[in-house]
């Protein structure tokens, strides 16, 4: 079809006067992007993305992500003009509590939204998780003559994406992983909020991406539509192996000349000349949100030519499922989340006097489950040696093995994460990847994301405590485990020995709203043989659970996760008969429970409690209460080996008796 470049000409107008009148009326926003990228939209949702608006999650469309995601006027019009289920009201409501249209796009709250996008390199970050992903759904379920899978990740950034670490921590791993289903939109119109962007940088940013194994086309006026439309297909159609970088002259603000071309722009500055603008835009002055007729019948027309595809497409899908039902079977496997019971069953129990780190037995458990879950893949930012979490029957997946299930994504924490969101957002592969604990601060940004964005994702991060040791304070995470137990709906599960880690692993990957960091050791701990093995990796479905039961009336509770519950252990038995241990691998777990549940494991009665673990004191509180105490550190680590340290930061069974005294 010919690019209908008249009545896509007025669309692009009528696209900003929809975000001058969503921004004006609610006095919030971002004008900058939504105008100067017009006709970039008009393109793309008008004649270039291969989707559906009547099914946003089809498997085969082509992803479009905006990464400066302060932009949300430029994708809600677009939205809303394509025939997705967001209308004009919706569109009115912009920023309006509980609507569909937020402040920045939100996975799950809007259709058509593929990733929340919002702290900028996120969404760069996100596109080439789903651009990997689609790499690896067409390894796995494409055949001769049935190719299903063949969809592109488009992604608009600007500068500020740009300038982010994380953006070009993903846009080298794309560059060589060879990710040629990927085209990246750089909106480059020299403005940052602030200032002028030549205040901030002086980068060839060209010269950079074919540096770093990326084809590169450069668009002088990012407003040519003819041009917009023949770099697309020109990237799209690419064979070199390499992902796609389209460098976009834009306008900021295009459309109110106050303010164009100005850090003014970038915001809600321009709002204020809204009657002026929409008057230059040729819109009608007493119409706001206003979509002119041939408009709506362009856009209803290109809809049902989008369907037409789409039906084609579901004729080619039901071939393909009668061909290859086992390649179907795999393929529906994506939806069914086995539950942690199913899981378990499929893990040998550990021997009673095994002494091993929490990782080795991560490594052990992970086996059996990767055979049970196919889908799931994993990878590590060039830890495997020591993070253990490597699927030793599988390969890598690189250029020659798309279907390859271990990643190496390099020294990248904070890349690795939003790719790995990326993977989440798609749907069909089930994500993990793993670092040392103590560069979750590296890779923490996404994992907030994951939270909001209830993304399953895994995270398998080892050398969680002072017991590190002799690489000394840098790397002992005194204070990550706590910080990151603060994130809403992210969940720390920090098992205390092979069992427990079991347990963890399956209440890992049975969870689907939201993510689960796993807190593993370096060193190697005991079997905690107090507690059948059955009864311990139950308990970690639970959250908290009694691992030593008190056998006279109740005097003491001693609290304790991960490699101190030995010291608990120990503790108790010098404390004697009325004293009880309880592991808590995990905060939010136990407290999801029912308060009946919480009560029988701490009950309020028994005042007298001791938590032990090696890291700050201050969430222990809410389950010891202010008369108990916490043997923890409140300080950074010491370089030693680890066992020394933890005895030197009074870290002991010892410590635990004295402050179970004191009380």
């Amino acid at each position: 079809m010919t690019l209908q470049t008249p009545l896509l000409a007025q669309a692009a107008a009528q696209a900003r006067g929809l975000a001058i009148d969503a921004v004006h009326q609610c006095n919030s926003g971002h004008l900058g992007l939504p105008l100067g990228c017009a006709e970039i939209g008009a393109v793309l949702y008008g004649h270039a993305l291969v989707h559906n608006p009547d099914e946003p999650r089809w498997l085969n469309r082509d992803r479009f992500v905006l990464s400066a995601g302060h932009g949300s006027m430029f994708l809600y019009s677009w939205l809303h003009l394509s025939g997705y289920a967001l209308t004009l009201e919706d569109l009115k409501n912009f920023r309006v509590l509980h609507s569909k249209t937020p402040g920045h796009p939100e996975f799950h709250e809007t259709p058509g939204v593929e990733a929340t996008t919002g702290p900028l390199g996120q969404g760069i970050g996100n596109s080439v998780g789903l651009a990997m992903a689609g790499q690896m759904a067409a390894a796995r379920f494409n055949a001769p003559g049935h190719e299903i899978f063949d969809y592109h990740v488009i992604c608009l950034a600007g500068d500020g994406c740009m300038q982010e670490g994380v953006a070009m921590e993903a846009v080298e791993f794309a560059g060589h992983q060879g990710l040629d289903n990927l085209i990246l939109i750089y909106d480059s119109n020299d403005v940052t909020l602030d200032a002028m962007a030549s205040k901030t940088q002086s980068e060839n940013t060209a010269a950079r991406f074919k540096a770093i194994e990326w084809d590169v086309q450069t668009l002088t006026d990012g407003s040519d539509m003819p041009a917009i439309l023949k770099a697309i297909n020109k990237a799209k159609k690419a064979k070199s192996g390499k992902p796609q970088l389209i460098i976009a002259r834009t306008l900021i603000g295009k459309g109110i000349p106050e303010v164009q071309g100005t850090p003014k722009a970038h915001g809600e500055g321009g709002a204020k000349f809204s009657d002026t603008a929409r008057a230059g835009l040729g819109l009608p002055a007493d119409q706001h949100f206003y979509v002119s007729e041939p408009v709506r019948e362009y856009f209803a027309g290109h809809k049902k030519r989008l369907k037409r595809s789409y039906a084609k497409w579901k004729k080619a899908f039901a071939a393909w499922r009668e061909a290859h039902p086992d390649k179907a079977a795999l393929l529906d496997s994506a939806s069914h989340t086995p539950s942690a019971a199913h899981l378990l069953e499929k893990m040998p129990l550990f021997p009673a006097d095994a002494k091993l780190a929490t990782r080795a037995a991560g490594r052990d458990v992970l086996q059996p489950i990767a055979a049970e879950l196919p889908l799931l893949i994993t990878g590590s930012a060039d830890l495997n040696g020591s993070t253990l979490n490597v699927i030793a029957t599988d390969k890598d997946f690189d250029k020659t093995n798309r279907a390859g299930r271990n990643i190496r994504y390099g020294i990248r924490e904070h890349g690795m994460a939003a790719i790995n969101n990326g993977v989440a957002y798609d749907g069909l592969f089930r994500p993990s990847c793993a670092t040392f604990l103590v560069f979750a601060d590296y890779s923490r940004p996404s994992m907030r994301i994951a939270a909001l964005a209830k993304l399953p994702v895994v995270y398998i991060y080892t050398h969680d405590s002072v017991g590190v040791g002799e690489d000394g304070p840098t790397h002992e995470p005194v204070e990550t485990v706590s910080a990151l137990r603060l994130i809403p709906n992210f969940e720390v599960i920090r098992p205390a020995d092979p069992e427990e880690t079991a347990g963890a692993f399956a209440a890992a990957l049975e969870r689907t709203d939201g993510p689960t960091l796993l807190a593993l050791s370096r060193q190697a701990v005991p079997m905690l043989n107090d507690c059948p093995p059955h009864e311990r990796r139950a308990g970690v479905l639970k959250g908290g659970y009694i691992l030593i039961q008190e056998t006279a009336p109740l005097t003491h509770i001693l609290l304790a996760t991960g490699s101190e519950v030995q010291w608990a252990v120990a503790a108790a038995k010098t404390l004697g008969a009325g004293t009880r241990v309880v592991s808590m691998p995990s905060f939010l777990r136990f407290d999801r429970q029912p308060a009946a549940y919480r009560e029988t494991i701490l009950p309020a009665s028994c005042l007298k409690r001791v938590a032990i673990e090696a890291g700050v004191t201050g969430l222990w509180y809410k389950y010891v209460g202010l008369q108990g105490r916490v043997v923890g550190i409140d300080r950074f680590g010491l370089s030693a080996p680890g066992n020394i340290v933890m005895k030197e930061l009074g870290i002991t069974a010892e410590a635990v008796v004295a402050a179970a005294h004191s009380l």
